[in-house]
Order: structure tokens, then C-alpha cells, then sequence
């Protein structure tokens, strides 16, 4: 499974390419505003400072919601790098405009995923991944993790090259649980990341071995 950071934090990015284990970005509208990101030329310069750091995908999010818009964004977004790959909203305007750039051969990430019927739609019209947002679909009582596990088996029994990105991700167990169902790629926070280093017994373990160290050498 890919490890994506879901952030604009140039900071972050650098810390989870230096632990080893970064294949991507994902940023949104709502991250990059958080960073102070305003104005289409600093979001766009934006763009370029991540995918100096990361040489893996970089998902940009289209602000247009209708489909001239979303192509005409998408087209310049693809331009900033060969590693951007352009969010597209599930919406009906947004599916059309899927397919419309998948048949330019741009890269696109299909967000705002909440079901079985979306993905498969989105799948369809040649996304290139596609986003169920599982800590949302938690918050309204229903399990994300059934979602990303139904949604990989329809892609398995069909054959569809769209990749499951599981996003919303609150945890690390979400981390541990959307691997388990065999989803191809999970985007979250540095903080999930870091979590799984985290475990009682290793604390516990490693103290020792260096209490035991000082008495060998006492």
C-alpha cells in the first residue's frame, strides 16, 4: 500500500519524505488555505515547491464545479508537473470531466467518494484513483472500512485499473484496517503516519536494552 501525505505543509512533506516511506501528496483547497496559500499564482508555485520534494503523484484539487470549468482547471493544473493529478468532485458535471481528461491522458483523482455507486462510476469514466472519505462516512455512523473493502472487491472482480485511496483517514488504526482490505493507496495527516511507529512494548523494550547496556558497561 502507498503511503500519500495529506497536507500542503512543505515542513510535513519533507519530514515523511525523510522517514522513507512517501509515494505522494494529496492537498485540497481547504489545506492550502490553512497554510496561507492564496491567489491562483502562489497556488500554482505552491504545486511546484511540493513536486520538488516528492517525485510521486500530487493530487490538485479544480475549484470549478461545472465542466468546462473543471477541464479548463484541470488542463492547467496538469501543465504545473508531470506528477499532479487533478481532483475532480463526484458530481455529474465531475464524471464527464473524468473521462474527458483521462482520454487526454492526464492523471485524476476522483474525491468526495462516499459509495459503492460512485466509485464505480468513477472507475468508468477512467479515474485514476478514487477517493472514499472513510472518517466521515464513520462520523455519520456507518463504517468506512466496509466501504473500501466493497469497493476494491467490485474493482477486483471487474478488473478496473482505478486505484482505492482510502482518505479521511482520523488514525492509524485506519491505516492498519483499510491495508487489511487491500486498498492500494491511504492519504492522512503526518500524525497517522507517526502513529504507527507508536507501541507500549517497544518503549518498554528498548529501555531495557539500554538499562541493560549501562550495567555492561557500569
Amino acid at each position: 500500500m502507498k503511503f500519500f501525505i495529506d497536507t500542503a505543509n512543505l515542513d510535513q512533506i519533507r519530514e515523511a519524505k525523510d522517514l522513507g516511506v512517501l509515494d505522494g501528496v494529496t492537498t485540497n483547497p481547504s489545506l492550502m488555505a490553512k497554510e496561507g496559500i492564496t491567489g491562483k499564482e502562489n497556488i500554482i508555485n505552491h504545486y511546484k515547491a511540493i513536486c520538488e520534494i516528492v517525485k510521486g503523484d500530487v493530487s490538485a484539487e479544480v475549484i470549478a464545479t461545472d465542466f468546462e470549468g473543471m477541464i479548463t482547471e484541470g488542463q492547467e493544473l496538469a501543465r504545473i508537473d508531470p506528477h499532479i493529478v487533478v481532483k475532480i468532485p463526484m458530481i455529474k458535471d465531475g464524471v464527464k470531466a473524468l473521462k474527458f481528461l483521462s482520454s487526454k491522458n492526464i492523471k485524476t483523482n476522483c474525491t468526495l467518494v462516499f459509495s459503492a455507486g460512485q466509485a464505480i462510476l468513477a472507475a468508468k469514466a477512467g479515474a485514476t484513483y478514487v477517493s472514499p472519505f472513510i472518517g466521515r462516512i464513520d462520523d455519520v455512523n456507518w463504517d468506512g472500512i466496509d466501504l473500501i473493502e466493497q469497493i476494491v472487491h467490485i474493482y477486483g472482480v471487474y478488473q478496473y485499473d482505478t486505484q482505492v485511496l482510502a482518505a479521511s483517514i482520523r488514525n492509524p488504526m485506519h491505516i492498519v484496517r483499510s491495508a487489511e482490505v487491500g486498498a492500494d493507496v491511504a492519504t492522512c495527516p503526518l500524525s497517522s503516519i507517526l502513529g504507527l511507529l507508536k507501541h507500549p512494548l517497544t518503549d518498554i523494550g528498548l529501555e531495557k536494552f539500554l538499562a541493560d547496556h549501562q550495567k555492561g558497561n557500569a
